[in-house]
């Protein structure tokens, strides 16, 4: 058994006044807004005597405000190799480095072969979770991506045949057969194949997609279209880079058919009794939604009401 005992997370990690020295913490910046990092990982760059970011991906919001004047280390144009002198420096001199990560480091981050970096200099680590761009794209459009009978699942993903490989079998058509909620990283460049494997999986022409670009950053682009419109509309804004899409159902604008059971008078459970009448409706028609007459309510099967037309967030944007 290979002993981890220096890599453990230090226990006291969310106590602010606990020192953080001579390790390496993976921070996640979250999607670019400078108040959606969180407070534990602001507390980390604030302690920080190296701080390595990659500018191509990471807004400069976060700077520390204290008086403290720590190494910046611009990682866009490092390969790792080059973080070993710094990395053996933080070892041997017992300083903490914050290696900040857009996002959330876990998703995309090539974070793991860092940390087996970190072992090989036997230097301790830790993560600090942030904010990915689905979940941010999800909150700039006010959407859940998980109705009931409609998605109860998400697929994070990104289309194969790019320069880094994809498992066998990982496939964004096989994943679309199955209809749930899709966040597609990476794939912007290449919208016309993404568009295309979308469909052939499974997904009907008139799915609804959100597109995203540069969320919460202060150029942000927020839009919507049907999943035949998805490739057109990304060409004619001139979406190559930095843009992530949703894509299912569950995305579709209006009330929704049906309701969680959790909030619903009927339904019982350790902290409230059901409602007798409640109950009997509940069993009889299912819990039905707010506004389950409407004829725009999700339904099971489609995309709702249409969703063909894009628009542009006016929030957070520079003229």
């Amino acid at each position: 058994m290979s002993d981890t005992r220096s890599h453990e997370p230090d226990p006291a990690a969310g106590n602010e006044a606990a020192p953080l020295r001579g390790k390496v913490v993976f921070v996640g910046a979250g999607p670019g807004a400078a108040d959606l990092i969180s407070v534990r990982g602001a507390h980390v760059i604030a302690q920080a005597d190296i701080i390595i970011w990659a500018s191509s991906l990471v807004l400069p919001t976060w700077w520390p405000t204290t008086s403290r004047a720590p190494k910046l280390v611009d990682s866009a144009a490092l390969s790792l190799e080059d973080f070993e002198p710094l990395l053996t420096r933080a070892h041997d001199e017992d300083l903490l480095v914050a290696r900040v990560h857009t996002g959330d480091p876990s998703i995309y981050g090539a974070t793991a072969e860092q940390r087996d970096l970190c072992r090989s200099l036997d230097l301790a680590f830790e993560t600090v979770p942030g904010i990915s761009a689905f979940s941010a794209a999800a909150a700039r459009m006010n959407v859940e991506l998980t109705v009931p009978e409609v998605s109860q699942s998400i697929t994070i993903t990104r289309l194969e045949g790019g320069r880094t490989p994809m498992p066998e079998g990982e496939t964004i058509a096989s994943f679309a057969a199955h209809g749930a909620t899709m966040a597609v990283y990476l794939s912007a460049a290449r919208n016309r194949a993404l568009q295309e494997a979308l469909i052939e999986g499974g997904y009907a022409p008139a799915t609804p997609c959100i597109i995203g670009f540069e969320v919460t950053w202060p150029g942000e682009m927020m839009m919507r279209c049907r999943l035949d419109e998805l490739s057109d509309t990304m060409r004619e804004h001139k979406l190559w880079k930095h843009t992530i899409v949703l894509v299912g159902p569950a995305l579709a604008e209006g009330p929704i058919a049906t309701r969680s059971h959790l909030y619903h008078p009927g339904f019982r459970h350790e902290y409230r009794d059901a409602e007798p009448q409640a109950s009997k409706e509940l069993r009889e028609q299912g819990a039905l939604g707010i506004n389950a007459d409407s004829s725009k309510a999700i339904n099971q099967h489609g995309a709702g009401n249409d969703t063909t037309g894009a628009h542009r967030s006016t929030e957070g944007e520079q003229a």
